[in-house]
């Protein structure tokens, strides 16, 4: 067992099947007589769809189906994990670029993408769309969403989805030596997850079954219940690992349609989106947010006042959640008498925005952060000390009536500037920045999982949880190998069927450590529980008398190992003993995100840069992350998530962002035209460290850890291109061009 347990770098669970091609992913799996379905969409944002001639795409040889709007129960069926607003397929208008309008199901996939092409889409292009925060707040726009949709909502007749207001004190009443006022702007993204998503569905006696590339199997299972009318038990969803999803594969897209599809022919359906396609299926949501800072003149905040507009897109997904959980501490890790924020979901006629890791922290950081370093420099106070003065201290509420600091988010501050040489003299031509990013961690939660310690000592633990790449399978199997004593090549994690695992909420958040970890913790309890009362009717004494811990049962004048125990306390007839484990977070339906956080992610990032002066290209040579993780449990795996993280991080900070024209296209689908850091873009030294004090409310004192690495690395990689170069630049990406007219203006 030596290796295997917690807080060792255990080898990866699944790990050899995904570096040597073994693993089946969803495009992996095929199904008998199964159709393969392709979409059809316009190439453009808006249009109104006068007709629809499916005739020539018909004569297709092996054409079985063209599903179109008329095809789907009236009215149009609608879903959505927060709003029932995105329709099955497209009805009377598109509202984005690649919005299906049809789908086609044939015996090959050749056959069914000849045939979307010749289905003819009588239509009219309504130049007139909603790109941006300005436009959709013009009182002249037209509207993105039917009022129809939005009953009894006083904004209806507007493309507001809604305004939410946070904070405490009085702003207007505060007096500040110096007040800051800008505006930040943050790009429209996507995931990029190296698995495209994907979609699968079969008649499953009188019920169905869906396979799909999700993050949250059981919110499927009740979005396809509700459309189809059908029980829970109906609705049979398989969740392979995701190949990467990073949010975007959290809620339902596309399975409802294959799910209609699979009913009306009878038979299996499948669809795999492209890369281009997916593109056009999630993305990050685009801000625009102005802040005013209020310092005193020895740097202390004052106030702070926060307008934050997030352009969404057609539909909602999840993305009123990103608004409310990502501008709730928009104020941050600090101490703060007076917060005001506004933060609004801007409906647009743009693909609909959804969960993205960092889930709206991101953005908010990158105006909060980079506005009190244009404070700091007015005020002649190093950028680190400012930040220090203000750093909420452990247990200290810096949130009013909310969960105190959790961590001593100074020691990973310190820790950042410390790794990167803060006070060291600066080499000519390159600048430093750092930056604070702080993150709720989840605010309801809900996990079961069950253990099953098998005959012969081997062990399966059932868990909802998707692994997406994040190390789920390996923590979940070191928490089983030091609570019994088993090593990992003995344990077995089985995930992704919903006949089988026991239900989990949702994999998001980073959550998966704190609250399905614990789940797996109690049924390892409950295992040693029963061991207990087994040792002590084995050997005739009192259970008070029997202790289990690590793997090890503890008898008066002996001890013996847990499979020991279980061997000869099962005897011939064999079996195997079953625990079962729960982690609750209810909610809270007095606070404003329907609770409060189980942990927080706290980062402190520090990076060194050198600007070319003639080209405007941003080299980074130092980049240090430093989270403050409660317990690494497999040390390893930390440093690859916030290693991870941080390069994602440098992707929107560098150059990642959509390209519109005039008609909403986006015109750098794909990995051709749209860019994301390659090994080439990589910081010359990157290093991840992490702050242990097992002060998490997880397993052995665990936080998550998943997103911290990503929050601020825009504002400290802004910090230093100002130092570098003297120019204050608040538009995200800094890309070469953007940088280098920012020079030439200059000039």
């Amino acid at each position: 067992m030596s290796g295997d347990g917690v807080g060792a770098s255990a080898r990866r669970v699944g790990g050899y099947g995904r570096v040597t091609g073994h693993q089946e992913y969803l495009a992996d799996i095929t199904l008998t007589d199964m159709l393969h379905v392709k979409l059809v969409t316009l190439d453009c944002a808006r249009a109104r769809i006068i007709s629809i001639d499916k005739t020539a795409a018909e004569q297709v040889s092996g054409v079985r189906l063209i599903m179109t709007a008329e095809d789907l129960p009236h009215p149009m069926p609608r879903f959505g994990p927060q709003f029932q607003d995105r329709p099955v397929l497209a009805t009377g208008e598109t509202k984005y670029h690649g919005e299906p309008i049809a789908a086609v199901a044939a015996e090959t996939k050749d056959a069914a993408e000849a045939a979307a092409k010749l289905v003819r889409v009588d239509h009219e292009v309504l130049v007139d769309g909603v790109f941006s925060v300005s436009r959709a707040l013009d009182p002249t726009a037209p509207l993105v969403q039917d009022p129809d949709l939005r009953p009894d909502d006083p904004l209806a007749n507007t493309n507001i989805l809604r305004e939410h207001h946070f904070g405490w004190g009085d702003v207007d009443s505060q007096e500040a030596d110096l007040v800051v006022e800008n505006t930040y702007e943050f790009p429209m993204v996507t995931h990029f997850a190296i698995e495209p998503h994907g979609f699968m569905a079969a008649p499953d006696g009188d019920g169905i079954a869906i396979w799909s590339t999700i993050q949250h199997p059981y919110l499927l299972q009740k979005t396809i219940a509700k459309l189809l009318d059908l029980p829970l038990a109906k609705v049979r969803v398989f969740a392979p690992d995701p190949g990467g999803a990073f949010g975007g594969k959290q809620n339902p897209k596309l399975e409802p349609l294959v799910a209609y599809m699979s009913l009306r022919t009878g038979r299996p359906v499948r669809l795999i989106l492209t890369l281009d396609e997916t593109f056009q299926a999630v993305r990050r949501a685009s801000t625009e947010i102005r802040v005013r800072t209020g310092l005193n003149s020895d740097g202390t905040l004052v106030f702070e006042d926060f307008e934050s507009n997030f352009l969404i897109g057609a539909y909602v997904d999840i993305a009123d959640r990103v608004v409310t959980k990502g501008n709730y501490l928009a104020a941050g890790p600090y101490r703060v008498p007076a917060v005001r924020i506004i933060a609004r979901g801007i409906l647009s006629h743009t693909t609909p925005s959804t969960a993205f890791r960092g889930f709206g922290i991101p953005q908010v950081t990158w105006a909060r952060e980079s506005n009190l370093d244009e404070g700091a420099r007015a005020l002649g106070i190093d950028r680190l000390e400012i930040r220090l003065r203000n750093l909420a201290e452990q247990g200290e509420e810096f949130v009013p009536g909310d969960t105190p600091a959790d961590g001593d988010w100074q020691q990973a501050v310190r820790r950042a500037a410390e790794l990167l040489g803060w006070d060291e003299p600066l080499p000519a031509g390159r600048g430093r920045g750092i930056a604070l990013g702080l993150k709720s961690g989840p605010t309801t939660g809900l996990s079961y999982s069950t253990v099953r310690l098998l005959g012969d000592g081997s062990v399966l633990i059932y868990s909802g949880t998707s692994d997406m790449g994040q190390g789920a399978r390996t923590v979940f199997a070191q928490i089983a190998s030091q609570e019994l004593g088993v090593p990992l090549d003995r344990i077995s994690v089985i995930m992704g069927d919903s006949t089988v695992v026991p239900y989990d909420q949702q994999t998001s958040a980073s959550r998966s450590s704190v609250l399905m970890g614990t789940a797996v913790l109690r049924a390892c309890q409950d295992i040693q529980a029963k061991v207990r009362t087994m040792a002590a009717r084995l050997d005739g004494v009192d259970e008070s008398e029997v202790s289990v811990e690590k793997g090890m049962v503890y008898l008066p004048g002996r001890e013996a190992t847990v499979t020991e125990t279980l061997v000869t306390g099962l005897g011939p007839l064999g079996g195997e003993l079953v625990g079962n484990g729960e982690m609750r977070k209810d909610k809270d339906l007095e606070h404003p995100l329907g609770g409060s956080a189980l942990f927080f992610e706290f980062n402190a990032t520090a990076v060194e840069l050198e600007v070319d002066p003639g080209t405007g290209e941003i080299t980074i040579t130092k980049h240090m992350t430093v989270s403050d993780v409660g317990l690494a449990m497999n040390p390893l795996q930390v440093t690859g998530q916030d290693e991870g993280a941080a390069i994602m991080g440098l992707g929107h900070t560098l150059m990642e962002h959509y390209i519109f024209d005039e008609e909403g296209r986006i015109r750098n689908l794909g990995a051709i035209d749209y860019r994301i850091p390659t090994s080439l873009d990589l910081p010359l030294e990157l290093r991840s460290d992490s702050i242990e004090n097992a002060d998490g409310p997880g397993p052995y004192g665990v936080k998550g850890i998943s997103e911290g690495a990503l929050l601020a690395v825009s504002p400290a990689v802004g910090s230093a291109v100002t130092e570098a170069t003297g120019l204050i630049i608040r538009d995200l990406p800094l890309t070469p061009q953007r940088v280098w007219e920012a020079m030439m203006e200059r000039v």
